[in-house]
């Protein structure tokens, strides 16, 4: 399938888990690839694999190293036409002992970044003739988790910010949407049920069906999964859809 061909997507936090995933079914549907990432070596990995790929290492947090990225993936594949705003982190802390550097950071990655992103992507993305931004956001943004205070806060701001620029551009070929991915498979999660082990002393296996066990279905998604949901989001076909923020999260309520 080349749906995508003539496209150049930009994936940010590309290098591993979810962020990988969507850039190589970016690839298996025929768009050229630039790959952002804070560490060098996971990108380089992912992009070996996919055709023509750029790695380029970056951290989305610092406007300076943003604004260097696009201008590499613009010498190296032209006009960005498709953003994926996937990078984050998360931190599970309770609310009393968070400290301002906590916050910040967490704030920084998740939500403050895709203002850099967004605003470096918006030349090339209005002048596309089917430009798209999707976020990777979270259930997070759709309701409230104990112990998450700062990435509830930014996911949600995400989720804001998406809707916001969806009206601001809605009369452009421009769409902007957030996929809200469930507790999914991916090293993200891996640390944090050896880090809750570590603290609590549960063994990990308990821990990983716990968060499982957030979804009806009983089960952590695969990355692959929410990748199938952005390239729908992507396709040109669906101008219409824009301002969403869609739950792949097997029936979690929100």
């Amino acid at each position: 399938m080349t749906r995508l061909h003539g496209h150049h997507a930009l994936v940010t936090g590309a290098g591993t888990g979810i962020g990988a995933a969507i850039a190589r079914a970016l690839d298996a549907e025929g768009a050229t690839l630039t790959l952002v990432g804070r560490r060098r070596a996971p990108l380089e990995a992912v992009a070996h694999d996919l055709a023509g790929a750029l790695a380029v290492p970056g951290d989305v947090t610092r406007r300076e190293e943003v604004d260097a990225a696009f201008e590499m993936a613009h010498a190296a594949h032209g006009p960005v036409t498709l953003l994926v705003n996937n990078a984050g982190m998360a931190r599970s802390l309770p609310f009393a002992k968070l400290s301002v550097g906590d916050w910040r950071e967490i704030i920084d990655v998740n939500c403050n970044a895709l203002f850099h992103c967004c605003q470096a992507a918006l030349p090339d993305l209005l002048k596309a003739e089917a430009g798209r931004i999707v976020t990777i956001a979270s259930t997070a943004g759709l309701k409230g988790y104990a112990y998450s205070a700062p990435y509830v806060a930014a996911k949600h701001g995400a989720i804001g910010l998406t809707r916001a620029l969806a009206a601001e551009f809605a009369k452009t070929d421009l769409t902007i949407n957030a996929v809200c991915p469930g507790f999914t498979d991916t090293d993200m999660v891996g640390e944090t049920v050896e880090r809750l082990s570590g603290k609590t002393g549960r063994d990990a296996e308990e821990i990983r069906a716990d968060i499982a066990a957030f979804n009806p279905q009983g089960r952590l998604l695969d990355p692959a999964e929410i990748a199938s949901a952005v390239i729908w989001l992507c396709l040109p076909e669906n101008r219409s859809i824009t301002g969403q923020a869609i739950a792949v999260a097997g029936g979690e309520v929100m």
